[in-house]
C-alpha cells in the first residue's frame, strides 16, 4: 500500500460489491483490495444506498457507491461557492466552537442550502491544502499549533511496508489470541528532562509493563525491553504493535533479541493500538505530564503497573490483568 491515501476507484467499488453480495468478511475484502480494513468499513457505511420507500433496494452497489463518492467530494467547494456560509465558520471558528459543533448546529437548523459536514470543515483546516481560504487563520493559537505543517519526513525507510499494520496477519488483532502486545511511550515536560516511560500492553488480558527511560533513544528503549520481556516464554511475547514515532526505529532489535516481530500503526491513528491508550490514561491519573520522573524510580513504576494490573476489569468477567495473564502462562506451562 502507498503511504499516501488514495481514493478508491469505480472498479475497486465494483469488486467491494461482488465481495458485499458474496458476505466476505471485511478482513478479507481489506486484503483483496490492498486497503485497510477502517476503509472498508468507511466505504460501505457512507457510500450505501438506502431508499425510505423501497427499503429492500437498501445496499453497496459500486456503482451507485462511486456517484454518492463523487457528490460528497462536489460538496468541498460549497465553502467558495458560498460567502455567507464561510463567514459564518469563520465567525463560529471565532468563537471556539469545532467543526463539529458547527456542522451539528447547521444540521440541528435544517438549512439545508448551508448544511456542511464537519470532515469537510477540517479538510478546509487542517489538511495539507485549504483552498485559498486559509481557515487556519482564524483558530485559537493553541488549536492552530496542531495544523500540519508539510515538513515532517516520510518514514517509509525506518518503517518499510513490510511491517505495517494492514499487513498484520488478522490473528495478531484478534483479542482472544495471547501473547501479542501494544506499546506507546508517555512523554513529560520537556523542562524537566528528556527521561520517559514506556509502556506496554498484553491484548488479551491488558496486562501492563512500564519501563524509565532516559532517553528517546531507540536503540536503549528496545534493550530495556528486550531485557524486560527475555524471562517470558516466545509464546508470550509473539509481536508488538507501536506507532511510527521514531523511538521504535529500532524494532528489528527486537526481532533478533526475543523473536517478537513488530507492526506500526498508520499515521495519526492512535485507535489502531487502542489498548495501550487506554492503559495511558489510567497511567496519566497518577503520572500526569509534569510529573518530574528523576523522583520516580523504576521500583516506583513497577508498583503502580501492579497497582493497575490488580483492579478487576469488566471486559475481562471482573478478573485482574494480573489474574488473566497468569492463568495464560500456567496454561502452557
Amino acid at each position: 500500500m502507498s503511504r499516501c491515501y488514495l481514493q478508491l476507484t469505480l472498479a475497486d467499488r465494483r469488486r467491494l460489491h461482488q465481495l458485499v453480495e458474496r458476505s466476505v468478511p471485511i478482513n478479507e475484502m481489506a486484503r483483496q483490495l490492498g486497503r485497510h480494513r477502517s476503509t472498508i468499513y468507511r466505504e460501505i457505511k457512507r457510500n450505501t444506498f438506502r431508499d425510505r420507500a423501497l427499503p429492500d433496494y437498501d445496499g453497496y452497489y459500486g456503482t451507485v457507491a462511486n456517484d454518492i463518492a463523487k457528490e460528497r467530494r462536489r460538496r468541498l467547494r460549497k465553502l467558495r461557492r458560498h460567502p455567507h456560509l464561510r463567514r459564518m465558520v469563520i465567525e463560529k471558528l471565532e468563537a471556539y466552537w469545532s467543526p463539529e459543533q458547527i456542522a451539528g448546529r447547521l444540521l440541528a437548523d435544517g438549512i439545508s442550502l448551508v448544511r456542511i459536514c464537519k470532515e469537510t470543515i477540517y479538510r478546509f483546516i487542517y489538511g495539507k491544502e485549504d483552498y485559498g481560504l486559509g481557515l487556519y487563520r482564524y483558530l485559537p493559537e493553541a488549536r492552530r499549533k496542531r495544523r500540519a505543517r508539510g515538513s515532517r519526513k516520510p518514514r517509509n525507510s525506518v518503517f518499510p511496508a513490510s511491517h505495517r499494520i494492514s499487513q498484520r496477519p488478522d490473528f495478531v488483532g484478534d483479542r482472544s489470541v495471547f501473547g501479542h502486545w501494544e506499546g506507546d511511550l508517555l512523554i513529560f515536560e520537556r523542562e524537566l528532562g528528556h527521561a520517559n516511560v514506556t509502556s506496554l500492553v498484553e491484548r488479551k488480558s491488558r496486562y501492563t509493563v512500564m519501563i524509565k527511560n532516559p532517553t528517546r533513544h531507540s536503540r536503549p528503549i528496545m534493550d530495556k525491553i528486550i531485557k524486560t520481556f527475555s524471562p517470558l516464554p516466545s509464546r508470550a511475547r509473539q509481536s508488538f504493535t507501536f506507532d511510527r514515532g521514531t523511538e521504535f526505529a529500532g524494532f528489528r532489535a527486537l526481532e533478533d533479541g526475543i523473536g517478537a516481530r513488530s507492526w506500526f500503526c498508520d499515521p495519526s491513528a492512535p485507535w489502531q493500538k487502542g489498548a495501550v491508550e487506554n492503559a495511558n490514561k489510567r497511567i496519566r491519573r497518577f503520572m500526569p505530564g509534569d510529573t518530574d520522573l528523576a523522583a520516580v524510580s523504576q521500583r516506583d513504576l513497577t508498583q503502580l503497573a501492579r497497582h493497575l494490573n490488580d483492579q478487576p476489569r469488566r471486559c475481562l468477567g471482573y478478573r485482574t490483568p494480573a489474574e488473566v495473564f497468569l492463568a495464560h502462562l500456567q496454561e502452557g506451562g
